[in-house]
């Protein structure tokens, strides 16, 4: 059987002069150089029986025979290159990149992460750089680990599943806390705080029903590590996530003055796409992480 189709080059380099209206913008697009675009479409012609573009000395414009072919072609070579990449993504799905929360996971994912590589040694896990106001749009994530941002939840077409963060505590060092009778005694003490969220003394203090100034924060720190290392050096006392400061709670090196904890209402959520759902990594590593924040410190 003879293939009357032309070549996938010829048709791309059609289709993006088409678009970019120049030899010169298409090649840039196609990583080529113009003389590879130049020959490809006027093969293209040749094969088809007819003129595509006219060239002038202005420049090129479509022919009618051009817009023709494109409005022709252009949903079939779309649809291919669709296939392609989700073909490569399901032969590649034993590769999961992924971007957390930078502080938790220093405190949190990481040192897990040895354990998760025993259970799963042929998925091969990759961490992406955080960044505070990503739109979830990257192409080089395929799963956050972040925090839950507004109330009206996650982006359309995301799923995310809750892991834990929500509940906070104080906590200080152990000479500190030789001096906290009750819960009212954290007035005289330096309340260290998250510059993110300044509120969240607020709602501990209002929910141990403590009334206090709006003024009465000494010392913010812009993340959560910044602000365990001052709690650690005896600066103040921060409310804080238990599950960040795990090691520390167990060495004994700081502690909790006071039992009750209080919700934020946000927490940190695993979320990705929900085209991703049925991906084997990504199930198989939001199942890992939901046992591991189900035996977390709480």
């Amino acid at each position: 059987m003879k293939f009357q189709s032309p070549s996938l080059s010829e048709m791309h380099a059609f289709l993006a002069v088409f678009e970019q209206g120049s030899f010169r913008k298409a090649a840039g697009v196609l990583c080529v150089t113009q003389a590879a675009v130049s020959r490809a479409v006027l093969r293209l012609e040749e094969r088809l029986g007819c003129s595509l573009f006219e060239r002038t000395a202005f420049g090129i414009a479509p022919t009618a025979r051009g817009r023709e072919f494109q409005n022709l072609v252009q949903g079939p070579v779309a649809a291919l290159e669709n296939s392609i990449m989700s073909f490569r993504r399901r032969t590649d799905s034993r590769k999961l990149r992924v971007s957390v929360i930078t502080t938790l996971a220093t405190r949190w994912l990481v040192p897990r992460l040895a354990d998760f590589h025993a259970s799963h040694p042929n998925l091969n896990l990759e961490l992406r750089p955080y960044r505070p106001a990503d739109n979830y749009n990257r192409d080089d994530v395929d799963l956050w680990i972040d925090v839950m941002r507004s109330q009206s939840g996650w982006p359309r077409g995301f799923k995310a599943h809750y892991l834990l963060g929500k509940e906070i505590t104080p906590v200080c060092t152990p000479e500190i806390a030789s001096r906290l009778r009750e819960p009212r005694d954290l007035l005289n003490e330096n309340l260290l705080f998250h510059t993110g969220f300044p509120n969240n003394w607020s709602l501990w203090l209002n929910k141990a029903r403590i009334a206090h100034d709006p003024g009465i924060l000494r010392q913010g720190f812009d993340t959560g590590n910044n602000l365990i290392v001052a709690a650690c050096s005896g600066m103040g006392v921060p409310v804080i996530h238990p599950c960040l400061i795990e090691n520390e709670l167990k060495a004994g090196q700081l502690v909790r003055p006071f039992p009750m904890m209080v919700s934020t209402e946000r927490g940190w959520y695993a979320c990705y796409k929900r085209s991703l759902a049925h991906e084997p990594a990504v199930k198989e590593f939001v199942r890992w992480l939901q046992e591991q924040a189900a035996g977390t410190i709480r």
